[in-house]
């Protein structure tokens, strides 16, 4: 369904009527959409409402700008009010983490739960990225490519698309050619929205000291060998959320919710199972 929020449309999909409601939100912002968390966090939908939807500038949602992470926590926030649930596990992967993260600092009494997949809480990654693509003996990659994708200089759709084939290589633990052009032919390309977010928001990326406020319970999931978003990534939120458990999972590059599907959904379900109970208690 489309939904008016905070004057753009969001195209949402809603999976299960559990009492408890996640809002997973998806990464890459103008190459994500609502496909991989509702594979991911779709699983879940026998025990809780899980809400999945292209964000602001993805997708088939409108491409209204600003493409800020304050907008799209904006978003997260008038999405809840809309579903009208006074609390949410706000979770996401990758960049989709950044504004997850972002959302419960800012939010800490309509969160009841964080679950992050593969992501940061600097722009330090991009240069651990850099140098891993750099030393990849899997694929050669163009350089010139790799330097547009993540400065957000693309020219145009058909160039995000080509930089995007490029380094998709480097995603998984083990690599298969024709999955990524499976992934290259279904992803939605909006290079306005990618070189916003890589060249405007990346910059100045850094939110550390915003990770001690955040109140809620916290699982933090990483695959071994991401060469974007490095283990060393998510040991730093780890160390800064008060009490959040950290999961490595060793046969999984950026993706273990596929890499490892079982093991991962495993771990969110007995840390939501937990964490949920607690917080009835408390309330």
């Amino acid at each position: 369904m489309f939904v008016d929020i905070n004057g753009t449309r969001l195209n949402v999909e809603i999976l299960g009527d559990g009492e408890e409601t996640v809002i997973a939100h998806h990464g890459a912002p103008g190459l994500g959409s609502l496909a991989e968390p509702k594979a991911s966090f779709g699983r879940l939908a026998d025990t809780y409402r899980v809400v999945v939807f292209d964000a602001r500038g993805s997708g088939a949602s409108g491409l209204t700008g600003p493409f800020t992470h304050e907008q799209w926590v904006a978003d997260v926030e008038a999405l809840r009010a809309w579903l009208g649930a006074e609390r949410v596990v706000i979770a996401g992967g990758s960049y989709g983490g950044f504004i997850a993260m972002e959302y419960a600092a800012h939010h800490p009494s309509r969160v009841s739960a964080v679950v992050l997949r593969d992501t940061s809480a600097d722009n330090a990654n991009q240069e651990l990225a850099v140098r891993n693509a750099a030393a990849s003996s899997r694929v050669r990659v163009d350089p010139a490519k790799l330097d547009r994708i993540m400065s957000g200089t693309v020219r145009d759709d058909a160039d995000l698309r080509d930089c995007w084939r490029e380094i998709l290589p480097l995603y998984d633990h083990d690599y298969d050619p024709a999955k990524v052009e499976q992934r290259v032919a279904a992803t939605p390309y909006h290079y306005e929205t990618h070189n916003y977010a890589f060249a405007v928001n990346q910059p100045n990326y850094d939110i550390k000291h915003l990770l001690p406020s955040i109140t809620a319970p916290t699982l933090v999931t990483v695959g071994r060998h991401d060469w974007i978003t490095p283990v060393s990534c998510s040991e730093t939120i780890a160390g800064l959320v008060p009490g959040a458990e950290l999961r490595v999972f060793e046969k999984s590059g950026h993706s273990p919710q596929v890499e490892e599907a079982e093991a991962w959904e495993s771990a969110v379900r007995d840390f939501l199972g937990t964490a949920l109970r607690g917080v009835r208690d408390r309330h």
